[in-house]
């Protein structure tokens, strides 16, 4: 076995067995306005694409620094692709993760959602995947995540949802890497309990159909149903089912997860609630190791 392989296989084991959570770190171009501004850093602060993604990763860089970003608590990080090319005190991110934290490194790797189409959000088209999965997996990245959403109980709308985000998990497989797969029901969809019917029963035509030696994980919603998605945790070529926070609050989040036993978190905003730059580090890292507690405890 080569120190490659035998790297990966531990952090398989640490992403499949492991006790904890998957952090995500991976708010894009779209979304990083937003998530400055939470954090305290607004519009006014910065000037242009470049400026702003500085800002967001001077985020990232404190929240991985911090004492309770580490292996006992948190399982993995999802990035985004420019954190993924950057660095932290000269190591890049995704080998400070792994050899300073402990912490299995994901980059996000889709190009934004499309216009919406039967009640569902597909991901745009990704031409330069396999250009990407390779710079990926060179930088030492362990999986990759991709987002739809899914707004309506739309029956075709879902279908096709799943359809897109398999057909890509099988072209990441192919590269080496494992997927998470992350079909978003929106936590605000009047029909949000009959889309996540919906959706298990097409998450479990596609599990079915794949190889056996295809692996992939389950990034989603809290379901209104507690345990719904037991039995897909349970599956042959699932490695875990992980749960986004969907705008829900960190306390609303932990509460609805700690009510479905096979789901552990993978947390964004959730989080990141309650920090902001202006804090002392001592005030900071007491906010944050109180929020990794707490998804933690609600992940076991």
């Amino acid at each position: 076995m080569t120190q490659e392989t035998s790297i990966q296989q531990k952090q398989f084991d640490r992403i499949a067995n492991g006790q904890g959570f998957i952090a995500a770190l991976d708010q894009s171009g779209g979304s990083t306005p937003k998530a400055l501004a939470l954090y305290g850093v607004m519009e006014g602060a910065y000037s242009g694409d470049a400026e702003m993604f500085g800002e967001i990763q001077k985020m990232r860089a404190r929240i991985i620094t911090a004492p309770d970003f580490n292996s006992q608590k948190i399982l993995g990080a999802i990035l985004f692709e420019r954190t993924m090319d950057a660095d932290i005190d000269g190591t890049p991110v995704a080998t400070y993760l792994w050899d300073r934290c402990g912490v299995v490194p994901f980059l996000k790797v889709d190009k934004g959602l499309a216009d919406m189409a039967n009640g569902t959000q597909m991901m745009k088209p990704m031409p330069d995947l396999d250009v990407l999965l390779a710079r990926a997996s060179k930088a030492g990245i362990f999986g990759t995540k991709m987002r739809s959403v899914i707004k309506e109980a739309n029956a075709d709308g879902i279908r096709d949802v799943v359809a897109q985000q398999f057909a890509v998990a099988k072209q990441i497989a192919a590269a080496g890497l494992l997927a998470i797969v992350e079909p978003e029901v929106d936590i605000h969809s009047p029909s949000k309990g009959e889309a996540e019917a919906l959706l298990k029963a097409e998450l479990l035509e596609q599990l079915n159909a794949l190889p056996a030696g295809i692996k992939v994980a389950l990034k989603l919603t809290l379901p209104n149903v507690a345990g719904l998605y037991d039995t897909l945790s349970a599956h042959a070529n699932v490695v875990r089912v992980v749960a986004l926070s969907g705008g829900y609050s960190t306390d609303q989040a932990c509460s609805l997860l700690s009510q479905n036993a096979k789901m552990i978190a993978s947390f964004s905003r959730a989080l990141t609630e309650g920090l902001n730059v202006s804090m002392s580090d001592t005030a900071y890292n007491a906010a944050l190791g109180a929020n990794i507690n707490k998804i933690y405890q609600a992940s076991l």
